[in-house]
């Protein structure tokens, strides 16, 4: 029992998490209206962005053609497949679930399952970089397109501005603290407490995100089928996009351990930016990003173990 807690204690704290946040919304509501959120988002992407190795990057970038297909999935194919997908859903679901789409690859799950897998992680490290220093600009534009026919106010400049300060500026932090030899070498040593930290940070937004959502659902008690068809359309999107990455790097004859970063590495979406936007508008917005976080956990961990046991074969 001890050891299933230690391998999946954050699955289960973000289930209990959502479950204590929604159904003690009320009471809860005045606590989560008190906590630092922008700092708390912050210090959690400075925490993740520490341990990356940018200078481990430039035989990836003598080939960008992997990484190139990975963020053209993850960028254009995944909002393509969310803003057909948006059209089923109510709208606060809609929205949430283009945000999901337009935000950038994980800073480290992706690279860890490509690993796992026996794929090139160099791949997904530099898929992440990239998009996340690029993610300023390019969600803000991606949800302004994608989601401009709601009645929601959506400012590209106040979006962008929010992201700038709240992603890319960490991220730029980290690497500037890193040239530090010693910052490195113990960012390095701490890389295990430093992902526990970022883990306990994003518990930390999503119960904020729990509570507020819990507060609309009390409004709206009907939307059981609301949700089921939401999370049946994540999880396609999600292994959709895992499989056209993958099979679109096999077309053009990339090798099989860079095969698989694609795959990973352009179907992944980082948990963290996806709740500083949808906290933003609150209400229901957050769920989708929530589930599209599950849903690549469970679903990149059973593609994982299958590519491993096909490897050892």
């Amino acid at each position: 029992m001890l050891q299933f807690w230690i391998r999946h204690w954050f699955l289960l704290s973000l289930t209990a998490i959502l479950v204590i946040g929604i159904g003690w919304s009320s009471s809860l509501a005045s606590l989560a209206a008190e906590i630092p959120r922008e700092w708390v988002i912050a210090s959690v992407l400075l925490a993740m962005a520490l341990p990356l190795r940018l200078d481990l990057q430039s035989n990836t970038l003598r080939y960008p053609l992997p990484v190139l297909l990975a963020v053209t999935v993850n960028w254009l194919f995944i909002p393509g497949l969310a803003l057909l997908a948006s059209k089923l859903l109510i709208p606060d679901l809609a929205l949430g679930l283009i945000i999901a789409a337009a935000v950038p690859c994980t800073l480290a799950s992706a690279a860890v399952w490509t690993r796992l897998a026996g794929g090139n992680d160099a791949v997904s490290l530099l898929v992440t970089i990239v998009t996340n220093l690029g993610c300023f600009l390019v969600t803000p534009a991606l949800i302004q397109a994608c989601a401009g026919y709601s009645d929601v106010k959506i400012s590209f400049g106040e979006m962008a501005h929010k992201l700038l300060v709240l992603i890319v500026l960490p991220l730029v932090l980290a690497q500037l603290l890193r040239r530090i030899v010693s910052v490195g070498q113990c960012a390095d040593k701490n890389k295990p407490l430093l992902t526990i930290y970022a883990q306990c940070g994003i518990l930390v937004i999503v119960f904020i995100g729990a509570i507020y959502s819990g507060e609309k659902l009390v409004d709206q008690s009907s939307l059981g089928w609301q949700f089921t068809i939401m999370i049946a359309l994540v999880a396609v999107i999600h292994l959709f996009a895992w499989l056209c990455g993958f099979w679109l790097a096999g077309w053009f004859g990339i090798g099989r351990e860079e095969q698989i970063a694609v795959a990973f590495a352009g179907s992944q979406k980082t948990l963290m930016v996806g709740l500083a936007i949808a906290l933003h508008f609150g209400g229901l917005v957050i769920l989708p990003m929530l589930t599209y976080h599950v849903a690549q956990l469970l679903i990149d961990t059973l593609l994982a173990g299958r590519l491993q046991s096909q490897f050892h074969d």
